[in-house]
């Protein structure tokens, strides 16, 4: 007979006569009970429970008053009445263990989903290079702070002012036309050497100056192997009293054989450039041949890096030094082509395309 049945019967329907058999009857009960909480898999299952046995209207323990308490013998109705509430009772706290279990068991499944194991080993990100170009950036500044420069930075932006005219190039200067220069608005251009730098630590500072000035510079050039619209420079001046030009070639001889070894030999040849006078190209034996000639110094056995020389007093006038009184040299070349020879690189562009498997090897 289904539980409904026998609920929904009185107690002399059912033949119970006694305590012991009231006893039994809801022994019954709880057993039907704790069976369907067991099978409860869900939530919801828990509210149908819920509703089924406990509800105010249709629930089967409610109807037990009605059924089986108010019609009970008078013998029988507290004992009846006191194993109804304790069913009841214990039916809406086995219920709420059974909810509390099932409300463990989902969030275990949903931390189980969710689980991060620590112990495992992270996701492991790829290490980085040092970019070539960095790397000589980095050495060269170790080697002339070594001998008491400091670095100075200027605008990559800079005026027509600073960028020519304050190094003694008007703008009908020749010199301009070799500079393939790119103009943002009005005067204003994108600096084409590091040279600015030097007004502008001049017009702030007053000698003893020893400066040089690494950076980013531009030209209208068209890429190819040994060309790029943007590279890298580094600028270099001294400005003291009794500063000749036995100082600026000590002062490259050193710094070349402490970039690309003490068997480099230097060499002067004389050139021009409109802020220093005199002036020169400053090569270094070939460091591929040793002087011998080959492909890479095109048969010669020198290579060109720098270009130096005394610094023109016409410089001077631009920012209020006493050209009686001081002298100085200055000194400029590519931290690209420093680079392209320590490492044997033949192409610019390979500097700055962001190719990995070429900037992972300079580690």
């Amino acid at each position: 007979m289904k539980v409904e049945e026998q609920v929904r019967q009185t107690l002399e329907g059912l033949g119970v006569g006694d305590e012991a058999g009231v006893a039994g009857l809801f022994d019954g009960l709880r057993t039907q009970i704790e069976r369907e909480l067991a099978g409860l898999a869900s939530a919801d299952a828990g509210e149908q429970f819920r509703i089924r046995w406990l509800g105010r209207k249709q629930g089967l323990l409610t109807a037990a008053n009605d059924n089986w308490l108010k019609p009970a013998p008078p013998a029988l109705k507290r004992a009846v009445g006191r194993l109804l509430n304790e069913v009841k009772r214990q039916a809406e706290q086995s219920l709420e263990a059974r909810r509390r279990e099932l409300d463990a068991g989902s969030e275990t499944a949903r931390l189980a989903v969710q689980r991060l194991d620590v112990t495992l080993p992270g996701l492991r990100r790829p290490i980085g290079a040092r970019h070539p170009v960095q790397i000589v950036i980095d050495e060269v500044q170790e080697i002339f702070l070594s001998m008491g420069y400091s670095v100075e930075e200027g605008p990559e932006i800079e005026s027509d002012y600073y960028n020519f005219e304050a190094l003694n190039m008007p703008r009908e200067h020749p010199a301009r036309d070799t500079q393939a220069t790119l103009y943002v608005a009005g005067d204003y251009l994108l600096r084409t050497h590091t040279s600015p730098v030097q007004i502008r630590t001049m017009e702030k500072m007053q000698p003893p100056l020893r400066v040089i000035a690494p950076g980013r510079v531009y030209r209208r050039d068209n890429p190819d192997a040994t060309h790029s619209f943007m590279f890298h420079q580094v600028e270099g001046f001294a400005v003291d009293t009794n500063i000749t030009f036995c100082d600026l070639k000590g002062t490259l001889d050193y710094f070349f054989k402490r970039f690309y070894g003490e068997q480099v030999q230097t060499r002067f040849r004389p050139s021009f450039f409109p802020f220093t006078e005199p002036s020169a190209e400053v090569d270094i034996s070939c460091i591929f041949c040793s002087g011998a000639g080959c492909r890479k110094c095109k048969q010669s056995g020198w290579i060109e890096l720098f270009g130096a020389g005394m610094i023109d007093p016409a410089l001077y006038g631009f920012v209020k030094y006493d050209e009686r009184k001081y002298s100085g040299f200055a000194f400029g070349g590519g931290i690209d082509r420093l680079a392209m020879l320590r490492y044997g690189i033949e192409d610019i562009q390979l500097l700055f395309q962001g190719d990995l498997r070429f900037l992972q090897q300079f580690r």
